[in-house]
């Protein structure tokens, strides 16, 4: 469950450290323990275990952040210069230490893109873990890869909602590390089911169209840390109409 960062530090962390490096490669990566499957219509829930990085609500072509003085907005994480949708957007550091598997945050059908890197190689994601770590929070300048890192940006429409949400995913330095389960697409997806993996490192982003029906209010804060299908990230409030919006009675 979410936990501040301090507290899963000494939780979670302490216990692991003494693994070898083989280990954490080998095995370690690749767990994928049981959950229980939590499904309730009025929540999104993390896509995946790892730190919040920032929570955003912003318009396509405004800067989520900025990175050694060059903005890095939502078009270029989506790649996307003809999106346009103001969106509320959760970045999650998945470090060394999480656990890989992405779940569904809420229920629809899936497609999915792959969107190769942009450069010969990934860049290292190896700086942001080394900060978060060591009690710096999450220093922005070192998050190079936002821009080039190969990425797989999973489309969600949920007839529910009335809108399609987004889960970004962007592999560290190895190319070739996000492996989706099914490569089937426009295939029904449940809530908190397991939908893919990434391994060695990740950075998952949530990204959801704002809404004429709900509102979204954000339940954790920046710098604690989550778990997929566990941790509720938003709840879904419905929106209040305007007097002069409401239709008439009959």
């Amino acid at each position: 469950m979410a936990k501040s960062f301090k507290e899963w530090l000494a939780s979670d962390v302490e216990a692991n450290r003494q693994i070898s490096i083989r280990s954490l490669s080998e095995h370690f990566f690749f767990r994928d323990p049981v959950r229980p499957r939590y499904s309730d219509s009025s929540y999104m829930f993390s896509p995946a275990d790892g730190v919040i990085l920032y929570q955003r609500e912003i318009s396509a072509d405004e800067p989520l952040v900025e990175i050694k003085g060059r903005e890095y907005t939502l078009q270029q994480a989506m790649r996307n210069d003809r999106f346009r949708n103001r969106c509320l957007v959760i970045g999650i550091f998945m470090t060394s230490y999480d656990v890989h598997v992405n779940r569904v945050p809420y229920s629809g059908i899936l497609s999915y893109q792959t969107l190769p890197p942009l450069h010969t190689l990934n860049r290292p994601m190896l700086e942001v873990e080394d900060g978060l770590m060591r009690g710096h929070g999450f220093a922005s300048a070192n998050a190079g890869y936002l821009f080039t890192n190969q990425r797989i940006l999973n489309t969600v429409q949920t007839p529910r909602l009335g809108i399609e949400y987004y889960i970004l995913q962007i592999a560290d330095l190895d190319v070739a590390t996000i492996q989706p389960f099914d490569l089937r697409q426009g295939r029904p997806v449940f809530q908190n089911h397991r939908f893919s993996q990434i391994r060695f490192g990740s950075q998952v982003d949530l990204i959801i169209p704002l809404s004429e029906q709900y509102e979204y209010e954000t339940l954790i804060a920046d710098t604690w840390h989550v778990e997929a299908g566990m941790d509720a990230l938003i709840r879904l409030v419905p929106a209040k109409r305007h007097p002069k919006e409401r239709r008439p009675l009959r």
